[in-house]
């Protein structure tokens, strides 16, 4: 095959092991590169405008510019992107947020053993490729409400393990209001209190792990 036959890959992760094992994975295919590697939103979006790959692996939790805002980014310079995304979570709202964001594929990091390069030639050839039990979730929580940027925000405190009035005195709002969002938190979430609101948040993708 010639090399410019091959599907180019760029691979987004911080973590050099998850680099290194899709760096692995990909030499072993005859009909597809690694074009390039990024550690954070920022290069990624750089990488992208360097080399134009035919396929981005995208993590989502990253510093200084996380995959949702790296996606949004290069799909604004470059709207024929194909971007696949790479994450520990199987939750519905980052997988949603990612979808929305111009993500055409969705990856668990467990099943990049498996699932990975049938993705990537997926993808490549124009599919949309959405594990099932991400599909299912999403399919789940359809209509629910979502939470909204403060409720979000004082979940995260709580989840710190503080009270209410410590978690009043950090985002400078009142006992009253905190409760209230606390109250209108767990009804949307439908948790029996507070711990279990934090662990259905996390596992869902409002908070990150």
């Amino acid at each position: 095959m010639n090399k410019s036959d091959r599907i180019r890959v760029l691979c987004v992760d911080d973590h050099p092991l998850v680099r290194d094992g899709i760096a692995f994975a990909l030499q072993a295919e005859r009909d597809m590169e690694l074009v390039g590697e990024a550690t954070n939103g920022r290069e990624a979006v750089a990488k992208f405008r360097q080399q134009r790959p035919d396929v981005t692996l995208m993590d989502l939790q990253m510093p200084q510019m996380n995959g949702i805002e790296a996606i949004l980014a290069i799909r604004k310079e470059f709207p024929r992107a194909r971007i696949v995304v790479l994450t520990t979570y199987s939750g519905d709202v980052q997988a949603t947020r990612a979808l929305e964001a111009g993500a055409v594929g969705y990856l668990l990091k467990s099943m990049l053993r498996t699932e990975l390069i049938d993705t990537i030639r997926g993808v490549h050839a124009g599919q949309r490729r959405i594990p099932r039990e991400i599909a299912d979730e999403i399919a789940e929580h359809i209509g629910a409400d979502a939470l909204s940027a403060r409720e979000t925000e004082v979940l995260r405190v709580v989840a710190a393990g503080c009270s209410n009035k410590i978690v009043a005195d950090k985002l400078a709002i009142s006992e009253e209001t905190v409760k209230g969002h606390i109250k209108s938190v767990l009804a949307k979430l439908c948790a029996n209190d507070r711990t279990h609101a934090v662990m259905i948040a996390m596992k869902r993708g409002f908070l990150d792990a």
